[in-house]
Protein backbone atom coordinates (compact mmCIF):
# COMPACT_ATOMS: atom_id res chain seq x y z
CA UNK A 1 0.00 0.00 0.00
CA UNK A 2 1.19 3.69 -0.32
CA UNK A 3 1.01 3.85 3.29
CA UNK A 4 3.84 1.26 3.71
CA UNK A 5 6.83 3.57 2.46
CA UNK A 6 8.12 5.24 5.38
CA UNK A 7 11.09 6.60 4.09
CA UNK A 8 12.37 8.54 0.46
CA UNK A 9 15.20 5.39 0.80
CA UNK A 10 12.02 2.88 0.74
CA UNK A 11 11.15 4.06 -2.57
CA UNK A 12 13.17 2.70 -5.50
CA UNK A 13 16.27 4.26 -7.21
CA UNK A 14 14.79 3.86 -10.87
CA UNK A 15 11.49 4.23 -12.15
CA UNK A 16 9.38 4.08 -15.04
CA UNK A 17 7.51 7.30 -16.30
CA UNK A 18 4.55 8.46 -18.30
CA UNK A 19 4.60 11.57 -19.45
CA UNK A 20 0.49 12.70 -19.93
CA UNK A 21 0.76 17.03 -19.80
CA UNK A 22 -2.42 17.92 -17.75
CA UNK A 23 -2.71 14.95 -15.64
CA UNK A 24 -1.85 16.26 -12.22
CA UNK A 25 -0.72 13.24 -9.50
CA UNK A 26 -0.63 14.52 -5.91
CA UNK A 27 0.39 12.80 -2.96
CA UNK A 28 -2.47 10.35 -1.33
CA UNK A 29 -4.70 11.35 -4.78
CA UNK A 30 -6.12 9.06 -6.81
CA UNK A 31 -5.49 9.21 -10.49
CA UNK A 32 -7.50 6.71 -13.09
CA UNK A 33 -6.18 6.01 -16.48
CA UNK A 34 -7.08 4.68 -19.97
CA UNK A 35 -4.03 2.80 -21.52
CA UNK A 36 -3.96 1.68 -24.78
CA UNK A 37 -0.78 2.63 -26.37
CA UNK A 38 1.28 -0.86 -26.55
CA UNK A 39 4.59 0.82 -24.78
CA UNK A 40 1.99 1.96 -22.01
CA UNK A 41 0.67 -1.71 -21.88
CA UNK A 42 4.42 -3.15 -21.20
CA UNK A 43 5.09 -0.22 -18.83
CA UNK A 44 2.14 -1.25 -16.48
CA UNK A 45 2.80 -4.97 -17.03
CA UNK A 46 6.23 -4.80 -15.83
CA UNK A 47 5.06 -2.85 -12.98
CA UNK A 48 2.43 -5.28 -11.66
CA UNK A 49 5.25 -8.07 -11.67
CA UNK A 50 7.48 -5.63 -9.41
CA UNK A 51 6.95 -2.48 -6.83
CA UNK A 52 3.94 -1.04 -8.96
CA UNK A 53 5.36 2.09 -8.88
CA UNK A 54 5.09 4.64 -11.94
CA UNK A 55 6.00 8.26 -12.19
CA UNK A 56 3.19 10.74 -13.88
CA UNK A 57 5.62 13.57 -15.02
CA UNK A 58 4.44 16.31 -17.39
CA UNK A 59 6.92 17.82 -20.24
CA UNK A 60 8.74 21.01 -20.89
CA UNK A 61 9.14 22.31 -24.27
CA UNK A 62 11.89 20.73 -26.53
CA UNK A 63 12.88 17.45 -27.57
CA UNK A 64 10.92 15.47 -30.08
CA UNK A 65 7.02 14.41 -30.25
CA UNK A 66 8.29 10.68 -29.27
CA UNK A 67 10.43 12.14 -26.52
CA UNK A 68 9.81 15.31 -24.95
CA UNK A 69 11.81 16.92 -22.55
CA UNK A 70 10.27 15.83 -19.00
CA UNK A 71 9.57 18.54 -15.88
CA UNK A 72 12.01 18.42 -13.44
CA UNK A 73 9.14 17.27 -10.78
CA UNK A 74 6.91 14.45 -10.96
CA UNK A 75 4.84 12.20 -8.65
CA UNK A 76 5.00 8.66 -8.07
CA UNK A 77 1.69 6.35 -7.82
CA UNK A 78 1.49 2.83 -7.00
CA UNK A 79 -1.04 0.83 -8.49
CA UNK A 80 -3.74 0.44 -6.42
CA UNK A 81 -6.70 -0.84 -8.99
CA UNK A 82 -6.53 -2.65 -12.11
CA UNK A 83 -8.58 -4.42 -14.73
CA UNK A 84 -8.49 -5.39 -18.14
CA UNK A 85 -11.08 -5.06 -20.90
CA UNK A 86 -12.05 -7.26 -23.32
CA UNK A 87 -10.56 -4.96 -26.18
CA UNK A 88 -7.28 -5.18 -24.47
CA UNK A 89 -7.01 -1.51 -22.26
CA UNK A 90 -5.98 -1.68 -18.90
CA UNK A 91 -8.57 0.85 -16.40
CA UNK A 92 -5.97 1.82 -13.57
CA UNK A 93 -6.07 3.77 -10.54
CA UNK A 94 -2.90 5.39 -9.15
CA UNK A 95 -2.75 6.33 -5.83
CA UNK A 96 0.10 8.93 -5.04
CA UNK A 97 2.86 8.36 -3.09
CA UNK A 98 5.57 10.55 -2.95
CA UNK A 99 6.73 13.44 -5.77
CA UNK A 100 10.16 13.21 -6.94
CA UNK A 101 12.91 15.12 -8.77
CA UNK A 102 13.45 13.83 -12.19
CA UNK A 103 16.87 12.76 -12.42
CA UNK A 104 19.05 11.28 -14.96
CA UNK A 105 16.92 9.43 -17.79
CA UNK A 106 18.46 5.42 -18.81
CA UNK A 107 19.67 4.39 -22.00
CA UNK A 108 16.29 3.37 -24.05
CA UNK A 109 16.07 -0.42 -22.78
CA UNK A 110 12.50 -0.60 -23.19
CA UNK A 111 9.85 0.54 -25.35
CA UNK A 112 8.77 3.25 -22.16
CA UNK A 113 10.94 5.81 -20.44
CA UNK A 114 13.12 5.35 -16.79
CA UNK A 115 14.45 8.32 -14.85
CA UNK A 116 16.50 7.97 -11.56
CA UNK A 117 14.22 9.44 -9.45
CA UNK A 118 15.28 11.67 -6.07
CA UNK A 119 12.50 11.55 -3.42
CA UNK A 120 14.63 12.75 -0.56
CA UNK A 121 13.59 16.84 -0.69
CA UNK A 122 9.58 15.41 -0.65
CA UNK A 123 10.20 13.04 2.03
CA UNK A 124 7.31 14.87 3.77
CA UNK A 125 4.49 13.46 1.41
CA UNK A 126 5.22 10.05 2.85
CA UNK A 127 4.19 11.25 6.83
CA UNK A 128 0.41 10.79 7.36
CA UNK A 129 -0.59 13.33 9.72
CA UNK A 130 2.74 15.55 8.57
CA UNK A 131 3.07 19.07 9.58
CA UNK A 132 2.31 19.90 5.66
CA UNK A 133 -1.57 18.35 6.25
CA UNK A 134 -1.77 20.45 9.18
CA UNK A 135 -1.09 23.64 7.48
CA UNK A 136 -3.30 24.02 5.25
CA UNK A 137 -5.07 27.03 6.64
CA UNK A 138 -8.72 28.57 6.72
CA UNK A 139 -10.04 27.67 4.11
CA UNK A 140 -12.19 30.46 3.33
CA UNK A 141 -10.28 32.43 0.96
CA UNK A 142 -10.12 28.71 -1.11
CA UNK A 143 -14.11 28.61 -1.65
CA UNK A 144 -14.28 32.26 -1.83
CA UNK A 145 -12.31 32.18 -4.92
CA UNK A 146 -14.09 28.24 -5.82
CA UNK A 147 -17.20 29.90 -6.08
CA UNK A 148 -16.73 32.95 -8.06
CA UNK A 149 -14.70 29.88 -10.39
CA UNK A 150 -18.15 28.17 -10.76
CA UNK A 151 -20.26 31.17 -10.66
CA UNK A 152 -17.99 32.37 -13.58
CA UNK A 153 -18.14 29.05 -15.29
CA UNK A 154 -21.51 28.43 -14.83
CA UNK A 155 -20.84 25.50 -12.68
CA UNK A 156 -22.34 24.33 -9.53
CA UNK A 157 -21.08 21.38 -7.30
CA UNK A 158 -22.35 20.16 -3.79
CA UNK A 159 -21.16 23.09 -1.45
CA UNK A 160 -21.87 20.77 1.82
CA UNK A 161 -19.41 18.10 0.56
CA UNK A 162 -17.02 20.86 -0.43
CA UNK A 163 -17.25 22.63 3.08
CA UNK A 164 -17.08 19.30 5.21
CA UNK A 165 -13.81 18.39 3.26
CA UNK A 166 -10.59 18.23 5.21
CA UNK A 167 -8.92 21.13 3.93
CA UNK A 168 -5.78 18.67 2.30
CA UNK A 169 -8.15 16.88 0.31
CA UNK A 170 -9.77 19.76 -0.82
CA UNK A 171 -7.18 21.57 -1.93
CA UNK A 172 -5.18 18.19 -3.57
CA UNK A 173 -8.94 17.80 -4.97
CA UNK A 174 -9.06 20.61 -6.78
CA UNK A 175 -6.05 20.93 -7.80
CA UNK A 176 -6.07 17.61 -9.89
CA UNK A 177 -9.56 17.92 -11.33
CA UNK A 178 -9.79 21.32 -12.31
CA UNK A 179 -8.60 21.99 -15.83
CA UNK A 180 -6.07 23.89 -15.80
CA UNK A 181 -2.98 24.35 -17.99
CA UNK A 182 -0.04 22.10 -17.96
CA UNK A 183 2.17 24.57 -16.69
CA UNK A 184 -0.79 25.80 -13.87
CA UNK A 185 -0.78 22.02 -12.70
CA UNK A 186 2.96 22.20 -12.45
CA UNK A 187 3.06 25.33 -10.35
CA UNK A 188 0.81 23.13 -8.14
CA UNK A 189 2.79 20.43 -8.00
CA UNK A 190 6.14 21.83 -7.20
CA UNK A 191 4.26 24.05 -4.42
CA UNK A 192 6.77 23.37 -1.42
CA UNK A 193 3.62 22.96 1.33
CA UNK A 194 0.45 22.67 1.52
CA UNK A 195 -0.36 26.50 2.55
CA UNK A 196 1.91 27.45 -0.58
CA UNK A 197 -0.35 25.23 -2.96
CA UNK A 198 -3.45 26.38 -1.32
CA UNK A 199 -2.38 30.18 -2.41
CA UNK A 200 -1.53 29.09 -5.87
CA UNK A 201 -4.53 27.43 -6.10
CA UNK A 202 -6.45 30.54 -4.72
CA UNK A 203 -4.26 32.88 -7.54
CA UNK A 204 -5.63 30.87 -10.30
CA UNK A 205 -9.20 30.48 -9.34
CA UNK A 206 -9.47 34.48 -9.21
CA UNK A 207 -7.62 34.92 -12.49
CA UNK A 208 -10.00 32.39 -14.11
CA UNK A 209 -12.97 34.18 -12.58
CA UNK A 210 -11.88 37.52 -13.85
CA UNK A 211 -11.49 36.20 -17.20
CA UNK A 212 -13.68 35.90 -20.81
CA UNK A 213 -13.90 32.10 -20.90
CA UNK A 214 -17.06 31.19 -22.81
CA UNK A 215 -16.54 27.54 -22.80
CA UNK A 216 -17.07 26.27 -19.86
CA UNK A 217 -15.68 23.21 -18.97
CA UNK A 218 -18.06 20.54 -16.65
CA UNK A 219 -16.92 18.84 -13.67
CA UNK A 220 -18.14 15.39 -13.90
Amino acid sequence: MPGSYRRADDLPLVIPVFPLDGALLLPGGQLPLNIFEPRYLNMFDDAMSGERIIGMVQTRPGGDVERPNLAPVGCAGRVTSFAETSDGRYLVTLTGVCRFRVGDELPARSPYRQVRADFAAFEADLREGSPQAASAGDPSPLLEALRRYLDHRGLAIDWSSAEAAPSDALINSLAMALPFEPVEKQALLEAPTLAERRETLVALLEIDAAGDDEDPTMIQ
